[in-house]
């Protein structure tokens, strides 16, 4: 069980981190009664951060269950996506490039 964060790599660093650390607030926070949510938080709760393109960030909006994240200090420009923990996950998520 684990959520994907996605962060654009356009997106500086300083700004990245911050954006990961709200878009896993943020995925908490709309999907927190679901019963997947519940069972991530039972541990382990693994998140899997990745670099995307952003090709990569606007295929990955066909998939349910996520919550977008704009930067203000960007003029609004959306930097992540996080989705809701789950096991089963797009078979194009193993190719992501994990944020090192």
């Amino acid at each position: 069980m684990k959520m994907y964060i996605l962060v654009r790599e356009s997106v500086p660093l300083g700004f990245a981190v911050l954006a990961s650390a709200h878009a896993s607030l943020a995925a908490y926070l709309k999907f927190r009664d679901a019963p997947e949510v519940a069972e991530w938080l039972s541990g382990p709760f693994s998140k899997v951060v990745c670099r995307v393109s952003d090709e990569e960030f606007e295929r990955a909006r066909a998939v349910e269950d996520h919550v977008v994240l704009t930067e203000s200090a960007l003029g609004g420009q959306e930097v992540a996506m996080a989705f809701r923990p789950r096991e089963e996950w797009p078979k194009s998520f193993k190719f992501l490039k994990l944020y090192r």
